[in-house]
């Protein structure tokens, strides 16, 4: 709580200092690998399978917390397991020393992809990530241009190896694992190949599901997407910081659906980033993380965790939250005086801007109360200064399958169904990276990876079993 209540006496200097802030982000990410667009069809990774990881004997182990290199968190203390080389060991603390966990929690090192942005488990447990280079929101240095893939065969909790499964892809983000086949993002498209449990490179031909023109951002480009129960793709398109007030407002920022048209079918309209979607198993429910207007925290301004439904306006760029009009100023102004609120969504769960909530993922069942089938959030922290970068878990009503509500804006006093679960980014030093993204294995691990620096960790109960089967999202 006493975390909540110092960033609500920052908000009101972070909103003056934020425009600073952005503009140094921005030289950061200049320096970078320049954008590029991409060029014909995207590069398969190479023909050579990975080579073998050295064997590794979990005889005698019963949970992921056991595996050697784990972190465990105890009522007395964390504990690192011992197992691993002295060196392995030293690297390990170097890179983790720095997150807090709640005690009963372990986390454990598992390798680095630079500029890791979105993780995905193919359905023979191998992790996937989108590496890009083209400069969007956040944007951490190093990337490959490319879908990456982490397997770990022999079991220790390590990536044996870090491979190319597409390259040639400066702009790609989204990616998705449905039955029959991969689907990815290359700059405005959507593309799926064939693939099947074990496939470690491109087995077919990509063919193009749609190409989203209805409106492109240079910044936020990012088109991520999920699945629902019901087998519907939902895809995210970004708007733009300084878009106009007008009524009615056209589809700029929103959620598209994947239905056999050229371009994509919009859905929900009223958004200025979209950065996440992700869907809830078993509930036919889904979700978009909406990065809001910058500087806006002083006009009720707040980023959110939505869900997506048909019809839905979300306000960008007219409405701050249900009845609540944006003030005109300099990098938003208005064609509308008093634009009508009433319609636009409410949210359930909210953050202060510059929380910068970048990727989320649903617990599936496996961890203990108050965490079961709760929503993960990695917040990323304002530019330049982090302030803010954690993960926090959000609850989830079991009726209804919607967050509950929680809001930190208000210096926590709706937070009670929000808590913070993993920090230690937060610390003044900007040496550890920014959490971005998150994914559930079938195992039940959770793996953060982040962007910044591309190291990917995982976190587990201390009593989650060991695993013999393959994972899957």
């Amino acid at each position: 709580m006493a975390q909540f209540e110092k960033k609500m006496n920052l908000s009101q200097s972070r909103t003056t200092k934020n425009l600073f802030l952005f503009t140094f982000a921005a030289l950061l990410a200049c320096a970078c690998d320049s954008p590029s667009p991409s060029s014909g069809t995207p590069d398969a990774g190479s023909s050579q399978p990975p080579p073998p990881p050295p064997p590794f004997d979990a005889s005698g182990l019963t949970n992921f917390c056991d595996l050697p290199g784990s972190f465990q968190f105890t009522d007395s203390g964390v504990v690192q397991v011992a197992g691993t080389s002295t060196q392995q060991a030293k690297d390990d603390l170097a890179k983790l020393g720095f997150v807090k966990l709640p005690a009963g929690f372990c986390l454990h090192y598992f390798g680095n992809v630079g500029n890791t942005r979105q993780l995905r488990f193919a359905p023979g447990g191998e992790l996937f990530v989108a590496s890009p280079t083209t400069v969007t929101t956040g944007g951490g240095q190093g990337g490959h241009k490319a879908i990456m893939f982490l397997p770990d065969d022999n079991g220790d909790g390590y990536a044996d190896s870090s491979n190319v499964f597409l390259g040639n892809l400066p702009s790609t983000q989204g990616i998705l694992f449905t039955k029959d086949y991969f689907y990815y993002q290359d700059d405005t498209k959507i593309l799926r190949m064939p693939y099947q449990a074990g496939d470690r490179m491109a087995m077919g031909t990509s063919e193009t599901i749609a190409d989203i023109q209805i409106y492109h951002s240079g910044l936020h480009w990012p088109k991520p997407l999920d699945e629902a129960d019901d087998g519907t793709i939902y895809v995210g398109n970004g708007g733009d910081q300084g878009e106009t007030c007008v009524e009615p407002h056209p589809f700029h920022g929103g959620i598209l659906k994947l239905d056999g048209s050229s371009g994509g079918t919009p859905v929900a309209q009223g958004f200025r980033n979209p950065i996440a979607v992700r869907c809830e198993r078993g509930t036919n429910l889904c979700f978009a993380a909406e990065l809001a207007k910058d500087y806006s925290a002083t006009q009720a301004g707040r980023e959110k965790l939505m869900p997506i439904h048909p019809g839905d306006d979300w306000g960008f760029p007219c409405c701050a939250t249900k009845g609540t009009p944006y003030l005109p100023d300099g990098s938003n102004s208005s064609a509308v005086a008093n634009p009508d609120c009433s319609g636009t969504a409410p949210e359930d769960a909210s953050f202060l801007i510059g929380d910068t909530p970048f990727s989320f993922d649903f617990e599936p069942g496996n961890w203990p109360a108050p965490y079961t089938k709760s929503a993960f959030v990695p917040l990323h922290g304002t530019a330049g200064g982090w302030l803010g970068a954690r993960v926090v878990a959000i609850q989830i009503d079991p009726a209804t399958g919607m967050p509950m509500s929680a809001s930190d804006t208000d210096g926590g006093k709706s937070a009670d169904a929000m808590t913070d679960f993993a920090t230690g980014w937060d610390d003044g030093h900007n040496d550890h990276g920014r959490p971005a993204a998150a994914t559930f294995a079938a195992d039940g691990r959770l793996f953060i990876g982040n962007d910044n620096n591309g190291d990917i960790f995982w976190i587990a109960p201390l009593g989650l079993p060991l695993a013999g089967g393959a994972t899957s999202d």
